[in-house]
């Protein structure tokens, strides 16, 4: 990929990489009960699950969208006036920033049909949230499908392989809830695969902080507290703010495996308060007044020496 091909992809990811709505809702009245406090048991790393081998796709394995019944929405080339998907690349940040959103559309559909990877990822945010666009989200489904089915085995760590692996996690909240009126129904089993295939081949915090509530719920998955926690901790060690914020809650209330530590709950539910978007993340926001407000003062004490400690380890970096 040329220079100006690479900014141009990067552009679009960083508008187009959005946390979903369905993974920020905190899911604080699900948390469970805690029993007595087993103090001592580490965590272990996360084990492989024997559900979901973290392999990519082989080519012979079943698209994740079923054929629609009419035509995909990404399989028709538009008529527009571009001769190349690098042309329509520009001709979108042109539009965009000329604030023509139906001329930017156009633009981002000839290059999606032309295989451009950021393009069709960004397509599948816009019509899931309607941004110039009437709401589709069959046809951000049908986006986000053939960026997971074409591309599995993206090389992890790469822009090309963060776009994959995001649009893994937004069709695990599709399977989750279902599409209305389409052929799009719910299958928590197949979100866990989403999500677990997002988690597990590209390490991507946003997939392993969804796979985490999935084992906390016992939605599609046997609920495990313990496997939880293992994947929620390492989303946290990622900087996922909502991770942080579920982790820390997890170790001050301890029990079904997980070992209590106020300490260490208290400090990574005020890293959590740090990176939340209060916006968005006002439930953080909430967790972190009230852990506190209970918390002794000398729990408090440690936990910010330990949130200091953490700020001075990632300046060394």
């Amino acid at each position: 990929m040329r220079i100006s091909e690479a900014i141009i992809a990067g552009a679009l990811l960083a508008l187009g990489c959005q946390q979903a709505a369905w993974a920020q809702d905190g899911s604080a009245e699900r948390m469970p009960v805690p029993p007595r406090p087993i103090p001592g048991i580490a965590l272990p790393e996360p084990e492989q699950d024997n559900r979901a081998a973290p392999v990519p796709l082989a080519p012979g394995r079943g698209a994740i969208a079923p054929a629609p019944s009419g035509p995909a929405a990404h399989t028709a080339l538009p008529i527009a006036p571009f001769s190349s998907a690098r042309d329509a690349l520009k001709a979108w940040m042109r539009d965009s920033t000329a604030g023509d959103q139906a001329g930017a559309v156009k633009a981002l559909e000839y290059a999606a049909a032309q295989g451009h990877l950021a393009a069709q990822f960004k397509l599948g945010r816009v019509y899931a949230s309607g941004d110039g666009v009437p709401t589709n989200d069959l046809k951000a489904f049908e986006y986000f499908s053939k960026i997971a089915d074409e591309n599995a085995d993206e090389i992890p760590g790469t822009s090309d392989g963060r776009i994959v692996a995001a649009a893994f996690v937004a069709l695990g909240g599709y399977f989750l809830d279902g599409i209305k009126g389409s052929y799009v129904k719910p299958n928590p089993d197949r979100a866990f695969d989403m999500f677990h295939y997002a988690a597990s081949y590209f390490g991507d915090p946003d997939g392993q902080y969804n796979l985490a509530r999935l084992y906390l719920n016992g939605t599609g998955v046997t609920r495990d507290p313990r496997q939880a926690a293992r994947w929620m901790k390492l989303a946290a060690e990622k900087g996922h703010a909502p991770a942080r914020a579920v982790f820390g809650d997890m170790l001050l209330r301890g029990g079904d495996g997980v070992p209590r530590h106020p300490i260490m709950g208290l400090m990574w539910l005020a890293l959590a308060r740090e990176g939340a978007d209060a916006a968005r993340e006002g439930w953080i926001v909430e967790r972190y007044d009230a852990a506190f407000a209970t918390a002794s003062a000398s729990d408090r004490t440690a936990a910010l020496a330990l949130v200091e400690r953490q700020h001075i380890r990632a300046e060394r970096r």
